[in-house]
């Protein structure tokens, strides 16, 4: 188990971190657009989560790569990764013809997104189950 939980972590880790680089290497108002075709947001969000998100993501991937504080990062990987899946849902389910964002612009939000972030909170549930559940304590 304790491979398996490495395995998701680091894999977990470099998603969020590869993530973060592709969001990070353009005009955070590139990003912004992605986040306003959701819907969701007044302007001041969507500014706000635009400047923030993708250095969050960064953050969370180093935390998960070092495997420091496991269990809460793996909680929080888990929580953003489901609230991900939900908001793409609900727009793949209202029909909005947008770009996911995900990983950066140029990338639309289809069955084939929502079945990768769907794996992906699936591989985060399992990582935070097994920190959870583990015997020795992680860092705080």
């Amino acid at each position: 188990m304790r491979w398996l939980s490495l395995a998701l972590r680091l894999f977990l880790g470099a998603v969020f971190v590869y993530a973060a680089y592709l969001k990070l290497k353009d005009p955070w108002v590139v990003f912004a657009m992605s986040i306003d075709s959701y819907k969701l947001l007044p302007e001041w969000g969507v500014l706000a989560v635009a400047k923030t998100l993708p250095w969050f993501e960064l953050g969370l991937g180093l935390l998960l790569i070092s495997g420091y504080g496991l269990r809460w990062s793996g909680l929080v990987t888990t929580l953003q990764l489901l609230a991900f899946f939900s908001v793409m849902l609900r727009s793949y389910l209202m029909g909005l013809e947008i770009d996911c964002g995900c990983f950066g612009p140029g990338e639309a939000l289809t069955w084939k997104t929502l079945v990768r972030d769907g794996l992906l909170a699936a591989c985060s549930i399992l990582l935070t189950f097994l920190a959870l559940r583990s015997r020795r304590p992680s860092s705080p």
